[in-house]
């Protein structure tokens, strides 16, 4: 509860640990060993949901005891009628609908940072870390310790028992430790949650709340170095694999090893020499017509844990997929063979918080050059050529908690390295080097109720004159925009230097109102893409948002909330590029069904973007209706179904159509559909430029309409053995086309309107390859055929035995099969089940690792 200062305070509840005598007991859920017996019980629980503060509708009773090497919790979670216990068998960290129990720890005692160890009634173990004291945000999941936990189903509930290793948590010496500790059940088919300590879902904190866990006189943590080898090897079977391609190479083997190390007894150093990520899912498909690079969410194991310090909350100036990503130049010939990714020579990341509340986060990775190689037929000649040079990464992020408040106060640095070793090719694509440094904060006010946040950076990318030239005509910023007064595009420059800020008032807490604004700026000349992510500078942008909530059950809902945002932004030259508003409804019902109803008002504003490097344009305005509906997260069969409605003042219309829906017929078998159509027009998408044209500086900027159509089913079918042995399939068939018409150019800068194609002195005739001929006077020119009809399938099967404790064999399965072709007919629903026939390529890899616990 709140202190009359504001303050949120610890709760008032002890849990003592009872050290074991005799036989510590065996980890098979039945809770019968002897030991159990000594161990006082904690059973004075609290609902949270769906009553926030009533009594729990079963008995949950905790038990706590330890020995020189581990801590070790019991529980008996009491049903009255045990047949409704849901008992989904899932691979660790699966998540799924099962009745779970998880016990959080604040080892630290710092109350900012904790460990969670989540047991479900089938005896699936999860874990994760939580980097923040918040609830639901900074909880990263690919936390993996050795620990062993089991459960059993009983005549009258279910019980399970955890055993955590002293040497896989970080906490500093003591004579007489206390530790945090919080404890919660998930009964899913009541869609009820309890707490032992209840945290108000109206009041901010939760690490900071817990309860006090004492008893744990004399323990140490013996952390030994924790070696984890692998060995692994894989089978290509390309497309392009004829006789006459002399660039296939089928098989494959490597070997590495990934290594964690204890630095005192707060830090950990997490190290890996080439490292494979083959069991990793493959990213959806997708036709990306814009000027914007597409950002996917990292999923390699490495770079997840611990990424939410490295990351920070401010500028975006890490984004791991950066390591190791795709090279960014090709090669070209009848037949290529090129790198799929850039090989991680290593990397090693030191993560950690010090007892003084300094918070560290370091990564270093390098990163091989690589080479693609292009084969000609006629010449029998075959180019090994570079496309990627050896890269060096380095981060180093600091977090400094301030106060009674627990403020922070961060700063950052990073760097990129290339070195070109002489290759003119790719010297004059990428810059040489790269640079950021930044600050952020968040003070907080009344135990985090109100906050103000900020941060401000500065960044620097060298290189000779035709990378820093790339850099300057990006899609990020368009420096040779004509009519842009305030931007100059200097072909000589070996250098940019930019910066960014932010300031960030939010009001967190409170049980009805709820709000937040911010403003941010990015200079023409800032840019962190080496290693960051940025879709565009030259910006000075704010949003603000107004939110009304219910959390406390009415007679229709259980919980409401109303929102209303407004963004929009400039660039340095006082151009409003952007004025949104929105209105979004999210409303939770008694049965815990869960509506969302969003608007959204784009007004007419000026682009900058539209030209691609051309001067400014109108740019639509637009309105947007979007609705959700979904079943509650407990269901044993889950669904959601959605969509959309848009239109522009062009009446261009977009529609979309989507759901999920996941089954659960036996504890073992999950099977989740997410099928998605979408179906609309483009009033102005951008085909490509032309010289000449009168009233745009020199040059044509040609427009066109487009109808898109867009379908895909994302498709996973799991079976679980055990949990420790599981089978998981994703397939993904995706068909998308866009079909062009009503061609024409830019009729004048800042306009929307065009001189169509065929009209107004200009003749346009259609070949039978679809290409456009175009006459204006003396001038012709000819546009290619833009049409696409895409098909694609990807699929990954994965094949997962955690053999030993920390030790896992993968078998891996991956299809990526896909064809493009300038077809002018929309793609159809059925063709969806024809992309598995596209010609593409497998790849199969088996993988085996190693846990080697070794103290020194």
């Amino acid at each position: 509860m709140p202190s009359q200062d504001g303050h949120a305070q610890p709760s008032s509840k002890i849990a003592s640990s009872v050290r074991i005598s005799g036989p510590s007991p065996r980890i098979d859920g039945r809770l019968d060993d002897a030991a159990w017996g000594a161990a006082r019980p904690l059973d004075d629980f609290v609902q949270l949901r769906p009553v926030e503060g009533g009594t729990p509708s079963e008995r949950t009773i905790i038990f706590v005891m330890h020995d020189s090497e581990a801590l070790y919790v019991g529980a008996r979670l009491l049903r009255a009628n045990p047949g409704d216990i849901s008992r989904t068998v899932t691979r660790r960290d699966g998540g799924g609908n099962a009745e779970r129990l998880t016990v959080t720890l604040d080892p630290q005692r710092d109350r900012r940072t904790g460990v969670g160890y989540v047991i479900s009634a089938a005896g699936v173990r999860s874990d994760h870390r939580h980097t923040q004291d918040a609830r639901d945000s900074g909880r990263e999941s690919q936390y993996d310790p050795v620990w062993s936990a089991d459960a059993e189903v009983t005549g009258d509930g279910w019980t399970a028992e955890m055993r955590i290793p002293f040497s896989q948590l970080r906490f500093p010496p003591s004579a007489r430790p206390q530790w945090g500790l919080q404890i919660e059940r998930w009964m899913p088919d009541r869609n009820e949650d309890v707490q032992w300590v209840l945290i108000p879902l109206n009041e901010t904190g939760f690490i900071s709340r817990f309860a006090t866990l004492e008893g744990l006189d004399g323990v140490r943590a013996d952390r030994p170095i924790e070696l984890v080898p692998y060995i692994a090897g894989d089978a290509t079977r390309r497309a392009n694999a004829t006789a006459a391609n002399p660039l296939v190479h089928p098989y494959d083997g490597r070997v590495g090893v990934d290594a964690k190390f204890a630095v005192g007894s707060s830090l950990t150093l997490d190290a890996t020499i080439n490292p494979d990520f083959g069991q990793v899912e493959a990213d959806p498909a997708e036709v990306n017509l814009s000027a914007f690079e597409t950002f996917f969410d990292e999923r390699r194991p490495f770079f997840t844990e611990g990424s939410e310090l490295l990351r920070g909350t401010g500028a975006q100036y890490f984004y791991s997929r950066r390591i190791g990503a795709p090279p960014h130049v090709s090669v070209s010939g009848d037949f290529i063979d090129m790198p799929r990714s850039s090989t991680i020579l290593g990397a090693a990341k030191l993560t950690g918080r010090l007892p003084s509340r300094l918070s560290v986060g370091g990564l270093l990775a390098v990163t091989a050059a690589e080479h693609g190689r292009a084969h000609f037929v006629d010449s029998a000649v075959t180019q090994r050529l570079a496309v990627e040079p050896r890269t060096a990464y380095a981060l180093l992020r600091l977090q400094q908690e301030l106060g009674s408040q627990a403020s922070t106060l961060g700063a950052a640095i990073t760097a990129v390295r290339r070195d070109f070793s002489g290759e003119d090719r790719l010297s004059s694509y990428l810059p040489r080097e790269a640079y950021y440094a930044g600050t952020d904060w968040r003070l907080r006010f009344q135990q985090g109720k109100y906050a103000i946040s900020g941060f401000a950076g500065v960044s620097h990318v060298a290189g000779d004159t035709g990378s820093i030239s790339r850099v300057q005509k990006s899609s990020v910023r368009f420096f040779q925009r004509p009519d842009a007064t305030h931007l100059t595009f200097d072909p000589a420059r070996q250098s940019l230097t930019g910066y960014t800020a932010s300031l960030r008032a939010d009001k967190d807490a409170g049980r009805h109102v709820l709000w937040g604004a911010q403003v941010t700026v990015e200079s023409p000349e800032y840019e962190v893409n080496d290693f960051g992510r940025l879709a565009s500078g030259d910006d000075i942008e704010y949003n603000a948002d107004l939110q009304f909530r219910e959390t406390q059950p009415g007679a229709v809902f259980r919980n409401w909330q109303l929102g209303f945002e407004t963004r929009g932004g400039w660039n340095y030259a006082g151009m409003l590029l952007s004025n949104v508003w929105t209105q979004n409804t999210s409303l939770t019902f008694r049965n815990f069904w869960n509506a969302n109803v969003r608007t959204t008002f784009e007004l007419p504003t000026i682009a900058d973007h539209l030209t691609r490097g051309g001067p400014y344009m109108a740019n639509a305005g637009e309105r947007r209706h979007e609705a959700r509906l979904s079943s509650p997260s407990g269901a044993r069969t889950g669904w959601r179904i959605g969509g959309s409605y848009a239109r522009d003042e062009l009446q261009a219309v977009r529609t979309s159509v989507g759901g999920m829906v996941t089954f659960r017929p036996q504890p073992r078998w999950s099977l989740s559909l997410e099928p998605n159509y979408q179906k609309g027009a483009e009033s102005r998408q951008y085909v490509t430029q032309v010289a000449g044209g009168s009233n745009t500086f020199g040059t044509r900027y040609v427009f066109a309409w487009i109808d898109r159509t867009t379908i895909s089913t994302r498709m996973r079918l799991n079976y679980a053995f055990s949990a420790a042995l599981t089978l998981e399939g994703y397939a993904e068939p995706f068909l998308a086309s866009g079909v062009y018409s009503q061609f024409g150019e830019l009729a004048a800068a800042r306009r929307l309107d065009l001189r169509a194609y065929g009209s107004d002195g200009t003749t346009l005739a259609v070949d039978a390859d679809g290409n456009r001929n175009i006459t204006d006077g003396r001038d012709a020119f000819s546009l290619g055929n833009p049409d696409f009809h895409v098909r694609s399938f990807r699929s990954n099967v994965v094949m997962r035995w955690e053999w030993n404790p920390g030790s896992t064999l993968f078998l891996v399965w991956q299809q990526n099969r896909r064809t493009s072709e300038s077809l002018g007919d929309p793609v159809r629903y059925y063709q969806l089940f024809r992309t598995a026939r596209v010609a593409g390529d497998n790849f199969v890899s088996l993988k085996v690792s190693y846990w080697l616990p070794v103290r020194l």
